[in-house]
């Protein structure tokens, strides 16, 4: 029956394991190892003739019923839980390429994946080719004999614009390449990578699945085949495990994801709208829009818009941090996906240790500003951005 759940029912009840006190929470299992009855037994839990947890490290209770759970709601057949975001980003990278390969990525990824790609993976003889990946002529060209992974997210951050991913996977597949996506601003609700295609699914669990700014937490998800040839050893050996304390706030944050998200893309589609209308701002890019310049794509890739909003004020740097000063309800963080709106300045934080040029190659200028809505009252917010925006110089 839970292969037919939609996702609110998948994403309270999927993947629950209870104890023998029948507990209606998820429990946590806070514990490093596990007894076995005999020798035997031990002997044959690692042989893997007999199924059983072994090590915290390598997977527990609660972080199974997690990664059960992403793996109904994003429809892949493995899962592992990461401590972060950033470790699911490396992990799903480095885990399948050596010395000698090659990585396709798209120019336009948070600045700590470009770190991963651009600049740790051609520490161990790995290289990397940054794209404009809106152009799939691009990641054509960038092709050669010893092209493993294409690397992108969409929509982008913080631009939020649209790869097609359909297209990269079909130029992957002729190279015998894997694709991965990071996935995060779209959320699992609105896009679906595995069934345009791609191989591989990553996530930063720190945003809008905890959703609430309690803890860190990463996904991978794929097929069991590739995780077990790929993942699996590399998962083991280099421990980027999560917490089970963070699994079960997941869990708990999992629960309301249907319902965070919709009020979060309500309130950002009405403050896009809202922002269009300012005579301050420059521009507003935002998915569910008719003049996002990607439309046509949006509608076919995408089921939904998104939790952000990015715009540009036409005042530059001093126009940004003067709107973002006089906001009373919307808060300065470099988080997003929170129950809390959020907002910063990609230019001095996320982005900063990018090259002024590299910045300008993304569409990020000292005016550039990045909110993700939460799910407070929407006319409370546009209110709030009213009055800020009326501070600012014209």
């Amino acid at each position: 029956m839970s292969k037919t759940w939609r996702p609110a029912t998948q994403l309270v009840h999927g993947g629950t394991l209870r104890s023998q006190y029948g507990e209606t929470s998820e429990a946590i299992y806070l514990t490093q190892g596990f007894v076995y009855e005999t020798s035997e037994a031990a002997e044959a839990r690692f042989k893997g003739e007999t199924d059983g947890f072994i090590y915290a490290r390598y997977g527990s209770p609660t972080n199974d019923m997690f990664e059960k759970r992403m793996c109904m709601l994003e429809g892949a057949e493995d899962a592992r839980a990461t401590a972060s975001g950033m470790a699911a980003v490396a992990a799903a990278v480095l885990c399948q390429v050596k010395a000698g390969d090659h990585i396709v990525a798209a120019r336009a990824l948070f600045g700590s994946c470009r770190w991963v790609v651009e600049t740790l993976a051609p520490k161990y003889g790995i290289e990397c080719t940054p794209v404009d990946g809106r152009d799939l002529a691009n990641w054509e060209r960038a092709i050669r004999p010893n092209t493993k992974v294409f690397f992108l997210e969409s929509p982008t951050n913080p631009t939020l614009e649209v790869i097609d991913i359909a297209g990269v996977a079909r130029l992957a597949n002729q190279v015998g390449a894997k694709v991965v996506v990071d996935n995060v601003f779209a959320t699992p609700l609105f896009q679906k990578p595995l069934e345009l295609g791609a191989h591989i699914v990553v996530y930063s669990a720190t945003k809008h699945i905890d959703g609430q700014g309690r803890c860190l937490g990463g996904v991978v998800l794929s097929d069991k085949e590739w995780i077990d040839e790929n993942l699996h050893d590399y998962f083991r050996h280099t421990g980027p495990a999560m917490s089970p304390f963070n699994a079960w706030t997941l869990l708990k944050g999992i629960e309301t994801l249907p319902l965070r998200v919709k009020q979060q893309t309500q309130n950002a589609a009405k403050i896009a709208d809202f922002l269009a209308e300012q005579s301050k701002v420059a521009k507003v890019i935002y998915p569910g829009r008719k003049d996002h310049p990607q439309a046509d794509l949006i509608a076919k890739q995408m089921t939904g818009g998104s939790t952000l909003v990015a715009f540009e004020l036409k005042g530059g740097k001093e126009a940004a941090f003067a709107l973002q000063n006089a906001l009373e309800i919307i808060k300065i963080s470099n988080n997003l996906g929170d129950s809390k709106s959020l907002i910063t300045h990609p230019a001095t934080t996320t982005h900063k240790n990018l090259t002024e040029e590299a910045r300008a190659e993304l569409g990020i200028s000292a005016g550039t500003v990045r909110l993700s809505a939460g799910i407070e009252d929407t006319d409370d917010l546009i209110e709030d951005f009213a009055q800020a925006l009326a501070k600012v110089s014209a």
